[in-house]
């Protein structure tokens, strides 16, 4: 790589570093999300710079698959650390909900346009099903908690951004036993003796629950040591610094890995353990801060990747008909299976449909397709990537531009329903 290329690497690498610190403030109010404007950046300047370094993501398949893998567990543990809601069964009763009956319904949806639509093996539609049916923590935050409440014992998120946020950061684990489903259709065939017997074993039992047991452990001892009288004796809260959120979202990530475990769901349940103890003190800010910081600067390496890959001619394999499934997806599937997982449940009709409608696609659905392609045999890889990628597009769009006024109306509703009839706001759902 000569000289020139590489100051202009850094140079463009302080610009998109500088923006991602700026833009969030300068684009709070208006329809325009800091996902639009990045992946529009990367494909200006990869079709302006010709000598900028290839984004393909199957040659760079090792690249696409770490890059993304770091960027969602990141993401998880501020989803996580933000939820101000403790978990119980009635308390996250719409997020039960979404999981237990969107996301199957969803999968099966897509699987099927896959295959009877546009004609992929039923490996490949089974993986799209799996890949695009999670909502991203990274690309939803716009919709999702912000920030951790520390300053009210009875502070609690809307029904809407608290279904959204802890939908997402726990379905972009789930969606890993389908996952290997459908790597092991691709290496064994659709016979279910060849496969289905280990999958329900090992994908969907063991895993599951190493990933728990690890996230709950490493929640619990993380907390403990910051949290407990023997900390506070040491003034180890006061004293240390926000990238404590890294260890915590490594430690959780690396053990259940290790132990075969699904790292996601580990990395998400440490976040919520973590935040569930002593809810009011600071040091949870302190925490969803810094990860914050992180997960931007990773997200703008993403989303300007991703548009750099556009601008190389990562759509070119795309057909009609695979514009047709991104349409149908966005629009049609998501709010439909969304609408039926929620009904009957506590949310009023205006929540119910904004949570059906906001099912972010994102990040986790390019780290899905990247890690398929390495342990499975998909003949369909490069179209598979050019429709992932359709579909993320598709979404920032639609609900980047959808997101603030949206949300600015449910806020104004919920106030004036607050006003007529004072109590907590979880009690009058709209």
């Amino acid at each position: 790589m000569a000289l020139d290329e590489v100051g202009t690497i850094y140079a463009a690498i302080g610009v998109a570093t500088l923006a991602a610190a700026l833009l969030p403030r300068v684009l709070g109010r208006v329809p325009v999300s800091m996902p639009m404007v990045f992946v529009a950046a990367g494909i200006i300047a990869f079709a302006l710079l010709p000598d900028l370094p290839e984004p393909d993501p199957i040659e760079q398949s090792g690249f696409a698959l770490h890059l993304t893998e770091l960027c969602v567990i990141v993401s998880l543990m501020g989803a996580g650390l933000a939820v101000n809601r403790a978990i119980g069964w009635r308390r996250w009763s719409t997020t039960w909900r979404l999981l237990a009956i969107t996301m199957p319904l969803s999968i099966i949806a897509v699987a099927l346009l896959g295959w009877a639509g546009l004609g992929l093996g039923i490996a490949s539609a089974m993986l799209l099903g799996a890949a695009l049916a999670p909502t991203d923590p990274v690309l939803a935050t716009e919709v999702q908690v912000s920030e951790p409440i520390t300053d009210d014992e009875d502070a609690d998120d809307d029904e809407a951004r608290f279904a959204i946020t802890s939908e997402a950061g726990l379905n972009d684990g789930l969606a890993f036993p389908f996952t290997y489903a459908a790597i092991a259709v691709s290496l064994v065939g659709i016979a279910p003796s060849a496969w289905l017997g280990e999958w329900l074993l090992v994908d969907v039992g063991w895993r599951l629950v190493v990933g728990v047991a690890v996230g709950l452990g490493a929640g619990w001892l993380l907390r403990r040591l910051f949290f407990s009288s023997w900390a506070d004796g040491l003034g180890l809260t006061e004293k240390a610094e926000g990238f404590i959120a890294l260890a915590a979202t490594f430690l959780a990530y690396g053990v259940a890995e290790m132990a075969e475990g699904y790292g996601f769901i580990a990395v998400f349940v440490c976040a919520t353990t973590i935040r569930a103890a002593e809810s009011t003190h600071g040091f949870h800010a302190v925490l969803h801060k810094f990860v914050e910081q992180i997960e931007r600067l990773l997200t703008v390496a993403v989303l300007v990747l991703l548009g750099g890959a556009i601008a190389r001619g990562l759509f070119e394999s795309l057909e009609p008909a695979d514009i047709l499934l991104v349409v149908i997806l966005l629009f049609v599937v998501r709010p439909l299976t969304g609408w039926l997982g929620l009904t009957p449940g506590k949310t009023g009709p205006r929540e119910r449909g904004v949570i059906a409608f906001f099912g972010v696609r994102g990040v986790g659905s390019l780290f899905y397709i990247a890690y398929a392609l390495q342990e499975g045999d998909f003949p369909d890889g490069e179209r598979l990537w050019a429709i992932a990628g359709a579909v993320i597009v598709g979404s920032i769009l639609v609900h980047g531009v959808a997101a603030t006024p949206v949300m600015r109306y449910l806020d104004r509703v919920r106030e004036r329903r607050a006003e007529r009839r004072p109590g907590p706001t979880e009690a009058t759902p709209v």
